[in-house]
């Protein structure tokens, strides 16, 4: 389940569905195994074909890389001590260019084995100057959380529930956008979406007076 494809996100108690990558134009690549694909959430933004590999590419093994990670939380950690099923981890990775470091940074979403519930977003930069090591330069571990790309940006994208709401069926959703500036990433942007809202706005079928 390691893929950089549609994930589905949600609350740890309510679940949801989330996810595919959020586009980030050019320059994104994103990969893994297919097995589980579900369905984007409502407003996601499908991920833009992969370019081809080239020098600067490397993939990296997302799992060492968060269990070594000192600023990855323990529940987190836990969820990746044995994979979901055969050798899938519940993964999403990606690769493109956030921080504007010659190597491609990686983006790494990780979900619950049996719901794909979005539990943690991470972003990780090649060390100046290394060959080898990544820095995390960006965490969150909020439930239904989901980070993408977007026109070369950070968007972090959580669902929402109001009281009464089914697990499938979210009330909403918030998408923050982040720029790299100095060093770190800086909130800049943010939107909710009501789907009560947006189902409402949309256009009825008309009344044809006719009768069964």
């Amino acid at each position: 389940m390691t893929t950089g494809g549609a994930a589905t996100a949600g609350v740890a108690a309510l679940g949801l569905l989330l996810a595919g990558c959020h586009t980030g134009g050019e320059g994104v690549r994103a990969e893994g195994t297919a097995s589980h694909t579900p369905a984007p959430p409502k407003g996601a933004l499908s991920a833009s074909p992969a370019p081809k590999p080239s020098a600067a590419y490397q993939k990296v093994d997302a799992v060492a890389l968060l269990k070594g990670d000192a600023k990855v939380g323990d529940d987190v950690k836990k969820s990746l001590a044995k994979p979901c099923a055969a050798d899938e981890y519940p993964l999403d990775v990606t690769y493109a260019s956030l921080t504007g470091s010659k190597t491609p940074d990686v983006i790494v979403n990780v979900m619950t084995c049996a719901d794909s519930v979005g539990i943690g977003s991470y972003v990780y930069r090649k060390r100046s100057g290394a060959h080898t090591g990544y820095d995390n330069v960006f965490t969150n571990e909020q439930p239904t959380v989901y980070a993408g790309v977007n026109k070369g940006e950070l968007e972090i994208s959580k669902q929402t529930y109001a009281a009464g709401d089914k697990v499938c069926c979210p009330s909403g959703e918030d998408v923050l956008t982040y720029r790299w500036a100095d060093g770190h990433f800086t909130e800049y942007d943010r939107y909710h979406t009501d789907y009560s809202k947006t189902d409402a706005d949309e256009p009825q079928p008309a009344d044809t007076g006719s009768e069964g």
